[in-house]
């Protein structure tokens, strides 16, 4: 068996693109992927599951239609199911997110940001 560790800093330094997750571990059934963001993403909801968002580096908010919640480094949040959201990153901010292996990015929307397929990095 081939045991390593997966560091942080060495998969956000593998990619540019925002809003574009990239899966790095799986137990269960569930995945722990990585994406940087920046501005404002859409508004969505993840109609049967829960989210986990983890600031690696960075400071974000999580708009939710009534009020906001602002993460900052080393900070975790976890939306609960059907709860609609929007992620915003007025810089560039690199966050851990930890969700079912069925969740699509996008959760009850379909637009430019969705992404079917998850690269595995």
């Amino acid at each position: 068996m081939n045991l390593k560790s997966i560091r942080f800093e060495d998969k956000f330094k593998l990619f540019d693109d925002y809003w574009t997750p990239k899966c790095i571990a799986k137990l269960d059934n569930y995945i722990v992927k990585v994406v940087k963001i920046k501005d404002h993403f859409v508004w969505h909801k993840h109609i049967d599951c829960d989210e986990i968002f983890i600031v690696y580096k960075g400071k974000m908010r999580i708009d939710f239609r009534n009020e906001s919640v602002e993460l900052n480094e080393g900070e975790m949040f976890v939306i609960e199911k059907g709860k609609e959201h929007k992620p915003f990153a007025e810089n560039v901010c690199e966050v851990i997110l930890i969700e079912r292996n069925d969740v699509l990015n996008t959760g009850d929307t379909r637009n430019e940001y969705t992404r079917e397929q998850i690269e595995w990095i």
